[in-house]
């Protein structure tokens, strides 16, 4: 049988990545394909995966009753709400071993039984046989009065397979149970909650809005971008026999938790001096926009880098007293707009020549002879560059341009940024930012940072990581400059430029996150936020000590039974 995805390699120990800290997010194409290889190839029988899948819904759905019951609702059943396909034969399954504990279960099958696949119409036969009150509706008919008699209602109407818009009568249904979860009534979603693309976390005419997700075997993408991660509430992972996929497959989609960002850090050694962390050349700047130059630089300084320079444009000193004191300054020639010359251009060759990394963009100006002189210089520099902001500007339209640097490119766009660099609309870049960092990476050559809700790291061979910290307490003027400054850092000390990328846009939401667990909501300045990296990242070394101390990953932002994303 011929397919699309490559079947997994032996090349490492089952669990290897999972037990380092890292999480493979699969597609639908991609569990399709290790379901049907683990059933076709390995041999192991379907009916055991989907007995191993409904047996994983049951604690969590014990919790959810737990809850029910302190908010008087515990003499209610559980309502297992099932689809017409495998994911319904999940429910099946939970139901079954719910009614085996003694607790009230009504198992519900939205659709036609005769048109069940084997697995789950087996399922559907035993609920009958074992005695589980169940029984077969039709979308037209109207949940909310049962709803309000219900403790936890588990949503196993859709998975992973869903690929059209939830309309009609369906979707009536879908908007009650979320009337009724914002009246309190506990919600779990099987797998995926329903109507959520399982591809881009994107609603597919309306979705379920859960209390849990219990994902089978491997998170899917979709719960781990927006809206997707919010609809699914805490995600935990059933481990249930599925084969993972190639952990060395070059076009990967994985997510981090702390013991592997903690891994990534790069080492400092007893006898190493500043010299041994890299300097860092920050070329930003014009009239009124210092500020973004300084906080660049001191997340440079902050996240270890030996030492740095800010070049910036002469003629802009009297705001110079927002760069810290311990970073070095370099007066550049400038226009009579005091931005850059294009004389400038052979002084910053200079200039970077003699560093280990650069960081461009903060503050710029977006002046045409500025972008004529960026574009030429960009190409020629030999050094590891991270460009940012109005650098991005300078590539509009001749994006292809970095393919020609001899040295590694980190590119850090927010959606508007990497939508005008596409030549297309934000808000459909949005709709699919995985694809989005993935052709920005493949027309540059460049790794790629897509800012934003859950940050996406891309590089050119189509690996992907999607970063689980950080929340809406960095929607504020200047952490884009934070995460310039990290990257550049990262960079000078030598890492690659996916890692140096990835740890960035981890340590940097993570930093945030802290904050806001600190008590900083909105209103975080960029500034606390360059000045708390080195205390988070302390942090992030000891949740991996606890992790690996306790044999699994305890981390805030994941472990190896659950993913864990920030708040509001």
């Amino acid at each position: 049988m011929r397919t699309d995805l490559p079947i997994p390699k032996a090349t490492k120990a089952p669990g290897a990545d999972l037990r380092a800290g890292v999480w493979p997010l699969a597609t639908a194409s991609e569990m399709k394909e290790l379901d049907r290889h683990t059933i076709e190839d390995l041999g192991i029988d379907g009916q055991l995966l989907m007995e191993s899948a409904g047996r994983g819904l049951f604690s969590s759905t014990l919790e959810l009753l737990r809850r029910s019951e302190a908010k008087g609702r515990g003499a209610m059943p559980i309502r297992v709400l099932c689809g017409a396909g495998n994911n319904g034969g999940d429910g099946f399954v939970l139901a079954r071993h719910l009614h085996a504990e003694g607790i009230a279960t009504e198992a519900i099958l939205v659709g036609d039984p005769s048109g069940l696949p084997d697995d789950a119409a087996r399922n559907w036969e035993r609920l009958r046989k074992v005695g589980v009150p169940c029984r077969v509706v039709e979308p037209d008919v109207e949940w909310a009065t049962l709803l309000d008699e219900t403790a936890v209602v588990v949503d196993a109407l859709f998975g992973t397979g869903l690929g059209r818009a939830i309309e009609g009568a369906l979707a009536t249904r879908i908007e009650e149970v979320n009337r009724a979860h914002a009246r309190g009534l506990g919600v779990l979603a099987v797998d995926m909650p329903s109507g959520i693309c399982a591809q881009t976390g994107q609603i597919l005419g309306v979705a379920i809005e859960a209390d849990c997700t219990v994902t089978i075997s491997l998170p899917k993408v979709g719960l781990a971008l927006e809206p997707g991660r919010s609809h699914a509430g805490v995600v935990r992972v059933a481990r249930v026999g599925i084969a993972d996929p190639d952990p060395d497959r070059a076009d990967r989609i994985e997510l981090w938790n702390a013991r592997k960002a903690a891994s990534v850090f790069p080492a400092r050694p007893p006898a190493a001096h500043k010299g041994s962390f890299g300097h860092v050349l920050v070329v930003a700047g014009s009239p009124g926009k210092l500020g973004a130059a300084g906080l660049c630089a001191r997340a440079a300084a902050r996240s270890g880098a030996g030492l740095v320079t800010v070049a910036y444009p002469e003629g802009v000193e009297s705001e110079l007293g927002g760069i810290p004191i311990e970073v070095m300054t370099q007066a550049v020639p400038s226009t009579l707009d005091r931005v850059f010359a294009p004389e400038a251009q052979e002084q910053l060759s200079e200039l970077a020549a003699a560093r280990d990394a650069v960081a461009l963009g903060p503050g710029l100006g977006r002046q045409e002879a500025l972008r004529e002189l960026l574009a030429r210089w960009i190409v020629s520099i030999e050094r590891p560059l991270v460009i940012d902001a109005d650098g991005l500007f300078a590539l509009r339209g001749q994006i292809e341009i970095v393919r020609d640097r001899s040295a590694p490119t980190v590119l850090t766009p927010h959606p508007g940024e990497a939508a005008t660099l596409l030549e297309r609309d934000a808000g459909q870049l949005n709709r699919d930012r995985v694809g989005a960092a993935r052709e920005l990476a493949r027309r540059s050559g460049a790794v790629v940072v897509l800012k934003g809700a859950a940050t996406v790291v891309a590089d050119a061979s189509g690996r992907v990581l999607v970063t689980p910290t950080g929340g809406p307490a960095l929607a504020t003027g200047g952490t884009g400059d934070v995460l310039t400054g990290i990257v550049a850092a990262l960079l000078a000390a030598g890492m690659a430029p996916f890692e140096a990328a990835g740890l960035a846009a981890w340590w940097h939401g993570a930093t945030a996150d802290r904050l806001v667990e600190g008590g900083v909501s909105f209103g975080l300045l960029a500034g606390q936020l360059a000045d708390a990296l080195p205390d988070c990242a302390r942090e992030i070394m000891a949740d991996a000590r606890a992790a690996f101390a306790n044999g699994a990953g305890q981390g805030r932002h994941g472990e190896d039974l659950e993913l864990r994303f920030p708040g509001p």
